[in-house]
């Protein structure tokens, strides 16, 4: 495989190195693991992200109001301008080449080196097909979870892949990344740091092939790779631009496009119609005036699997690299794209698109919603502890009320009804709509919220009623509030868990709160990457490869020789197809 790192086609020797020889230059360890043990490792397996956990819904929700906010100061593209900008080619011993896509991958351990075990194997078989190994691989976006920190980047995304492909193999694969939202959350430092670099170019057995945050990659038949840095959907800068117009001067009629954007916004589009505007500038003003055709547009951001098929186009959503599963049900069955109702002023004619492929499949995405009640405390015990606190001073504010003997000390110790209920409502109002999200508010977040709040206090009138008819309360203070503190409180807590598992379920019928209603679940199962066929003659052929149940039992691996994985399942993996090869020609 030859790899061009300098611009404009300067290309540097491509022979390979022995594996010892890059574990010295590249400052990798030599010695390998011999157990599972942290200290072993070099790094830390993570569980996945708790993501309805209190303190990361506040820093979640802060670090996106300032990133909405503060986003074009934080901006780091318009400095890349100094950064090399060269145009990069990857062709196999063959004539063709082999290129996998995953996204959405930094999350907890089984899920995220179960897929980056599978891409890191010589060879899968796969329903009948062989699949050797990539020479490529496109990391889409989100590559840690749930914020950019370094520790994060080496638990939950650099180490489970050094452990999957400890050093480079012969054929020395190579790494391309576009940043998703997640990575631009400490304004794109890490990621630049671990895939923008001038010395110790590797991630684990991959090179790393770019110089910015975006890319363009020449492949076989006059195929190309454009990575588009979007951040979070904003304007594409100035430089950006620049570097693509140097891209464009080398299209011509005869080249076809494969664009990598970080969210799919042709499905975002239906909600949100100026989703879509910037990939389709993008394509209307560098790539069209070629002659050359876009025919695979591919994003992760939404943890599944979906292909829309259109006239002359593909559009794959594939973020099934770890983090947890986002729901296929609600997906439509055929978007227009752009949408007839974007608010920009010049737009390509709208196209129909049809819903094709997507993985896991409708019926099995809706009974994942029902696990929403047992897996909803299990994964967020910090939530269902919020819940029972927030319900245990609602009670003691109720019967402080009801009963009409409130002490001075419980007095002080109560917070007033008043409040109580107030901070019930907003809060079941804004959990329906987040101020962060976009979007507008519809009127079904409004009855759903409210409904949901007034649920609330329905129960929490339930549970006064059952707490003053317990002696419990009449005990002297402030028995009645440490009584209420262990036993109240875990009780309320869980029965209160159910209560939103009940709303998540109701809302997410309404298209209102389905990323909770997933997110809350973690489901680490389903996952899924592409991986793709250029043959010397130009034919494309992806290969959509699911994963129904990850691994969750490693052991050390005692194949000892270099290249192999740290780690094995003790259960095998089986990959299969998510659905048919799809040919493009």
């Amino acid at each position: 495989m030859t790899d061009d790192r300098a611009p404009d086609g300067e290309r540097q020797d491509g022979a390979a190195e022995s594996p010892h020889a890059s574990e010295a230059a590249g400052g990798r360890a030599a010695r390998r693991p011999r157990s599972t043990d942290p200290h072993e490792l070099g790094f830390t397996p993570r569980k996945p992200v708790p993501w309805l956990a209190p303190f990361l819904l506040i820093s979640t929700g802060i670090r996106t109001l300032l990133a909405m906010l503060f986003g074009a100061y934080l901006d780091k593209r318009e400095l890349q301008n100094a950064f090399g900008d060269g145009i990069f080619r990857q062709v196999g011993p063959d004539g063709g080449l082999w290129l996998d896509y995953v996204a959405d991958l930094g999350d907890g351990f089984n899920a995220t080196y179960s897929v980056a075990y599978l891409l890191a194997q010589r060879e899968l078989e796969v329903d009948g097909h062989r699949l050797p190994r990539a020479q490529t691989l496109v990391m889409g976006g989100d590559q840690v979870y749930p914020s950019a920190a370094f520790e994060a980047y080496e638990d939950r995304c650099k180490g489970p892949y050094q452990a999957a492909l400890p050093v480079t193999p012969p054929e020395r694969p190579t790494l391309f990344a576009v940043p998703g939202n997640h990575d631009w959350y400490d304004g794109l430092t890490a990621f630049l740091r671990l895939f923008v670099r001038s010395r110790d170019r590797h991630f684990g057995g991959w090179d790393t092939g770019q110089s910015r945050s975006y890319f363009a990659v020449e492949l076989p038949a006059d195929w190309w790779l454009l990575g588009l840095d979007d951040q979070s959907g904003s304007y594409l800068d100035d430089p950006q631009l620049t570097y693509f117009d140097k891209v464009a001067a080398r299209l011509g009629p005869q080249s076809r496009v494969i664009l990598t954007v970080p969210a799919p916004t042709w499905v975002k589009a239906v909600d949100h119609p100026t989703a879509y505007d910037s990939i389709d500038y993008f394509v209307r003003t560098i790539v069209a005036p070629t002659g050359a055709q876009v025919r695979l547009l591919i994003s992760g951001d939404l943890h599944h699997y979906a292909r829309y098929a259109g006239p002359d186009r593909q559009l794959i959503t594939c973020g099934g690299g770890g983090a947890y599963l986002y729901p296929t049900h609600k997906l439509p069955e055929r978007i227009e794209v752009p949408p007839r109702d974007t608010l920009a002023r010049r737009a390509s004619a709208s196209r129909p698109y049809d819903l094709a492929g997507r993985y896991p499949d409708a019926a099995r995405s809706r009974r994942y919603s029902w696990g929403i009640f047992p897996r909803l405390p299990l994964r967020n015990p910090g939530f269902t502890t919020l819940l029972g606190t927030l319900h245990t001073l609602l009670m003691l504010a109720m019967a402080g009320v009801v009963s009409n003997r409130t002490g001075t000390e419980q007095r002080l110790f109560s917070v007033p009804l008043v409040a109580m209920l107030l901070v019930t409502l907003v809060g079941a109002g804004f959990f329906a709509k987040p101020p962060s999200s976009g979007g507008k508010r519809h009127a079904r977040h409004w009855i759903l919220g409210v409904g949901h709040g007034l649920a609330h206090v329905g129960l929490a009138a339930a549970g006064t009623w059952a707490w003053l008819a317990l002696p419990l309360y009449d005990w002297p203070w402030p028995l009645p509030a440490v009584a209420a503190a262990v036993v109240y409180g875990p009780v309320s807590g869980l029965v209160a868990s159910q209560l939103v598992a009940a709303y998540l379920l109701v809302a997410g019928a309404f298209g209102v709160n389905v990323n909770e209603l997933f997110a809350g679940q973690g489901i680490e199962d389903a996952k899924a990457f592409l991986r793709l066929r250029i043959d010397p003659d130009g034919t494309l052929t992806i290969y959509p490869i699911a994963v129904d149940r990850v691994a969750r039992d490693w052991q050390v691996n005692p194949d000892q020789s270099p290249e192999s994985s740290w780690l094995v399942p003790k259960r095998p993996l089986r990959p299969r197809l998510a659905e048919p090869p799809v040919i493009l020609s």
